[in-house]
């Protein structure tokens, strides 16, 4: 069974792949905090800014099988797009790799996507993935260290992008933390990146936009 916040079209709004388009596959739920307000001081992970709660959203539900996760993935696609080429999932959270495992994977294959997963980096990442973006928090032990992308949410804490520099990751991008001190944030994003070219920013351009 799985348990999905909501499945809908759109761009990729950050990251390397920012501007492509996607389908976005959340999951509901989230090993670091449970997302009730009621819990965010007391969280491991205490400035996430997306409802992973619930199956309420857009394509939400629960599925069964990976049959019917997959088909409901494929359905978003196909309803949305004109020439039915270059399909792309992105299985995000919440923590997706709670629940998304290689026999889901294999589905999203058999219906052609590219899957991408953007976790927290604390579960072991399952096989055939095609893209992983790992966003490592404070005070989280981080299991995968070595993938395509490390996303850093900056700044952290208790938590410093040099920490990861040495992981063997392809690439490397700072995204300054939303809230009241985003600009700040993003200052401070900037300086580092110019400081620190490892890194390259990464600035959520959907909500800019005002898209999902």
């Amino acid at each position: 069974m799985y348990t999905v916040k909501e499945i809908y079209y759109t761009l990729q709004g950050e990251g390397r792949h920012t501007g492509r388009p996607a389908v976005f596959l959340r999951f509901s739920g989230c090993n670091l905090w449970t997302g009730q307000e009621k819990d965010r001081n007391k969280a491991t992970c205490q400035f996430c800014d997306t409802d992973f709660v619930g199956v309420d959203g857009p394509g939400g539900g629960k599925f069964r099988n990976p049959s019917l996760l997959s088909e409901a993935v494929e359905k978003t696609w196909t309803d949305s797009v004109e020439m039915d080429q270059n399909r792309y999932v992105v299985c995000t959270g919440g923590e997706p790799l709670l629940q998304l495992d290689s026999l889901a994977i294999e589905a999203l294959h058999e219906k052609g996507f590219q899957v991408a997963v953007e976790t927290n980096g604390t579960i072991r990442l399952p096989t055939g993935i095609d893209w992983s973006c790992v966003s490592p928090k404070a005070n989280a032990k981080l299991v995968v260290s070595t993938g395509d992308e490390l996303k850093f949410v900056f700044p952290q804490k208790d938590a410093n992008p040099s920490q990861f520099e040495n992981l063997q990751f392809d690439h490397f991008s700072l995204q300054p933390m939303d809230g009241p001190d985003l600009a700040a944030n993003t200052a401070k994003a900037i300086a580092y990146s110019l400081k620190n070219p490892k890194w390259t920013l990464s600035i959520q351009t959907h909500k800019i936009l005002g898209i999902e």
